[in-house]
């Protein structure tokens, strides 16, 4: 059947009639305007795709009636411009993809036809563990490590990315997925078999919000919810509320991207945004470069909301062109989305939309601040961060307090490493990693620990050998420009060598801790410190002998994305190999009878509290378990 809405199908460019779009200004409905930006995108994506099959006439008239809808749970179809997924959950998809190719050839048919009917890019980003550090060939040894230990994924992968069409798989050691998102793989407008329309995506990571700050709207799904819209099915959605959030006034000089987003975490998470779209404005976001935007979107899942939007400005075009995209298509991005109604002034108060609630902040009141010991919208200020551990140390166990009783406070652990007497305590940091897609990806903070760094050598400062230190930038431009700047030089001084571009300590793929820190650690029961720039410091994420965990602050110029070659990646070759035991038949479903709930959990329990990423501890009862079971450490 015929779009219903073909009539509002105009040229956006007189010289070339292929280039249309839907010109959602010409539905002739002054809802339109009033609708938040982030709607808009919703709507845009119903009227393009409405057939009355999959998407229906009224479901746009949902859409539009989003100021009486938007409170009623009203389901609408959202068919997303693309995919992108991570290598943890990312392989299940192409495994699926494979064995349906499989299927088909035993039914007679061409195997070859089985591709994603939705472009797809999977970054391999998770697999990369902080086993060498403090050594100028620690990101060499730990490349060759993860692929001694994935190589038959990696094959299975470099397979796939020739077997599939509209399918891109980015190698290992390019980058974090979310920055190599940001700086490569958005497009903010796509232009597609005849048309222009928005970039839009979901994600198989929760932090795929973080490419909201460049105004592409994307989140988070499920494996089998990318798979249904890699095969060309839209998403069904419940309508969202969308909550307004005004920026004023300036941030101090001292103030970074991190301190505004662990600020405004703890205000959302008072105000309450599950399952809400955030949507920026006010004349504070001009204050903010796209880094700093996509820290606080990034951090969306932590405040709880589906996506935190920042739409398109000036800024962001300022970012895409000094990220080497086309100039030809800049054009075409800012003059379709002027055309649509899409492209926001952030000082012009007449584009303001509707909200259905609006909460302010302002940018001048942040001060510099951390969060911690085990959750990241426990924000404290800097200056209490002293009594507020002490204060936690002996609190009853919970999410601010580990229950230690006042005679133990001064408890303290002598042991030996590489042959020099140390001891540990309360609170001492033993990882401090630089780390995270939240921070990485902002040369503001970056260049500043750089500069931190620089002050520390001056200064006669050091790290104490025995602390893990780690530098895993989301890219390589990062390194790029921090050996360009010539700050480089100053962190690995403090032992922050690069040692690998991916998740790493963010995700717990931290690596070992020297054997006598994790005995001194065991035999004092201590509470030791991790401090890393990620967005989760839930206790023992990053490490299971790390109980305290504190998201902290860190310790441009024009460019373009090269992603290099790795020896290791360019060997990989072989037959795939998937062993899929399938039957053709569905059994019939059974009644379920006697069931009962495995585990109710309390507030704040997160999959990464019942599955964490990362080692698992080698004297804990799964270690105990799979050992048991024949299986090996390694």
């Amino acid at each position: 059947m015929s779009n219903p809405f073909a009539r509002i199908v105009e040229s956006l460019d007189p010289e070339n009639p292929d280039h249309k779009f839907f010109n959602l200004t010409k539905l002739g409905d002054p809802r339109y305007v009033r609708l938040p930006f982030s709607i808009r995108v919703l709507l845009e994506s119903a009227v393009r795709n409405c057939d009355e099959f999959l998407v229906k006439s009224s479901d746009v008239e949902n859409i539009l009636d989003w100021q009486n809808t938007q409170t009623k749970s009203v389901e609408v179809p959202f068919r997303p411009a693309r995919v992108i997924l991570q290598d943890f959950t990312g392989v299940p998809a192409v495994v699926d993809f494979a064995a349906m190719r499989d299927a088909v050839k035993e039914l007679g048919g061409a195997p070859q036809k089985i591709n994603p009917v939705c472009p797809a890019d999977l970054v391999i980003d998770h697999s990369i563990q902080v086993d060498f550090t403090r050594k100028s060939d620690s990101l060499q040894k730990n490349q060759d490590l993860e692929f001694e230990r994935n190589r038959e994924r990696f094959q299975f992968l470099k397979w796939g990315s020739k077997a599939f069409r509209n399918m891109r798989i980015i190698p290992p050691g390019s980058g974090i997925v979310h920055q190599v998102n940001l700086e490569y793989l958005a497009r903010v407008v796509f232009q597609q078999d005849g048309y222009f329309y928005p970039d839009s995506l979901v994600g198989t990571d929760s932090h795929t919000t973080m490419i909201d700050g460049l105004g592409v709207l994307g989140w988070g799904v499920g494996g089998i919810e990318a798979e249904a819209v890699m095969l060309g099915q839209p998403i069904s959605m419940v309508l969202p509320e969308v909550i307004g959030y005004r920026l004023q006034g300036t941030p101090n000089t001292l103030i970074t991207s991190t301190d505004i987003v662990l600020t405004i975490t703890k205000h959302l998470r008072q105000v309450g945004v599950v399952g809400k779209f955030v949507e920026f404005f006010g004349p504070g976001v001009a204050q903010l470069s796209i880094a700093d935007r996509a820290t606080i979107a990034n951090m969306c899942p932590e405040y709880g909301a589906t996506a935190a939007f920042f739409p398109v400005d000036h800024v962001s075009m300022q970012y895409l062109e000094q990220t080497g995209r086309d100039a030809e298509k800049l054009t075409y991005i800012t003059r379709y989305l002027k055309a649509v109604g899409m492209f926001r002034d952030y000082s012009n108060e007449s584009q303001d939309p509707d909200f259905t609630q609006v909460v302010e902040m302002d940018l001048s009141a942040v001060v510099p601040c951390c969060s911690g010991p085990k959750r990241p919208q426990d924000r404290v200020a800097v200056s209490d961060m002293k009594s507020d551990f002490e204060a936690c140390l002996g609190a009853k166990q919970g999410f601010k307090g580990f229950q230690i009783s006042a005679e133990r406070h001064v408890d303290s652990v002598p042991f030996q490493f590489n042959g020099v007497d140390y001891s540990l305590s309360h609170g001492s940091v033993v990882i401090a990693a630089i780390t995270s897609c939240t921070n990485t990806s902002n040369p503001s903070v970056m260049l500043g620990a750089g500069l931190l760094a620089k002050k520390a050598i001056e200064l006669g400062l050091s790290v104490k050998p025995y602390i893990k230190t780690s530098l895993s930038p989301g890219s390589g431009v990062v390194t790029y420009y921090l050996k360009e700047s010539g700050v480089m030089d100053y962190l690995t001084q403090l032992g922050f060598e690069v040692v690998g571009y991916g998740c790493m300590t963010c995700i717990g793929n931290s690596g070992p801790l020297p054997e006598p820190v994790v005995e001194a650690i065991t035999q004092g029961d201590l509470v030791a410190a991790g401090i890393l720039s990620g967005n989760r410091n839930f206790e023992g994420r990053v490490h299971p002998n790390t109980r305290k965990l504190t998201t902290w602050r860190q310790l441009t110029p024009r460019h373009r994305l090269c992603y290099q070659g790795h020896r290791a990646r360019d060997r990989l070759k072989g037959a795939h190999r998937v062993v899929v035991r399938r039957r053709r038949e569905l059994k019939a479903p059974q009644t379920i009878t006697d069931a009962y709930v495995l585990l109710n959990f309390g507030d704040s329990v997160t999959t990464d509290h019942i599955s964490p990423a990362g080692n698992i501890a080698r004297n804990s009862p799964a270690a105990r378990y799979l050992t048991g079971r024949g299986l090996s450490p390694r």
